[in-house]
């Protein structure tokens, strides 16, 4: 059986497409619609799915909204105006009980966060990602920036079609993919939590009633 992931703010399924290739059945929850999202979607509210159905799952990712420390917000506004959850979301992953990944932008109050970057994964794109992990894995690669990158800097290659094919998220549209996390990211992360998920005994059962999480369509059954 495929250990089952719980993609928390799932967005438009970068991080799910990653853990998919890593071998995970992945489940997505965002409090918006997501009509493009590749996985079983299910529309609420993030921590309150998490409270409610996190024993279904072996794993969990959490992407919260990260404008309270993005560089684009202090571009436009009062980063203090977009609400920090970064401590709340931790917390709720603690108390699961389940290995658990945490991804933002440089910045967030991560705690001894991993960062990524596609130019480590041969992606022609410059985009920095920090990754939470709750155990310690193996190290990762150097940046690789090279002058042909596409970067997330609001200037004109982020609007073109290039730039979501330089992400892996070609699915997407161009507004989605500002939003998302690479899959080669999760793929690599959802690599080491595999072997982190080889070595602990985790009940998978799930509840006995799933049809809270997919409908007959793939789909969200709410």
């Amino acid at each position: 059986m495929r250990p089952r992931l719980l993609d928390l703010f799932c967005g438009g399924g970068g991080a799910g497409e990653g853990y998919r290739r890593a071998g995970f059945d992945v489940f997505g929850v965002d409090i918006r619609p997501q009509p493009r999202y590749p996985f079983a979607f299910v529309q609420a509210d993030a921590l309150e799915h998490l409270a409610l159905y996190g024993g279904a799952y072996d794993a969990v990712h959490a992407s919260p909204p990260c404008q309270r420390y993005s560089k684009a917000t202090r571009w436009r506004g009062d980063p203090a105006s977009h609400p920090d959850l970064v401590a709340a979301v931790r917390a709720a992953l603690r108390e699961s009980g389940r290995p658990f990944v945490i991804e933002s932008v440089p910045g967030a109050a991560l705690q001894c966060p991993v960062v990524l970057c596609g130019s480590m994964f041969g992606l022609a794109v410059r985009r920095h990602r920090l990754f939470e992990l709750s155990s310690v894995w193996a190290l990762v690669p150097d940046c690789r920036h090279r002058p042909g990158d596409c970067s997330f800097d609001h200037g004109g290659k982020q609007t073109e079609s290039a730039y979501r094919e330089a992400m892996g998220c070609g699915w997407m549209t161009v507004h989605e993919a500002r939003q998302a996390v690479p899959p080669a990211y999760t793929r690599y992360i959802g690599l080491q939590l595999r072997k982190v998920l080889d070595n602990i005994s985790l009940d998978i059962s799930g509840p006995g009633d799933e049809s809270w999480l997919v409908s007959e369509d793939g789909r969200s059954a709410r």
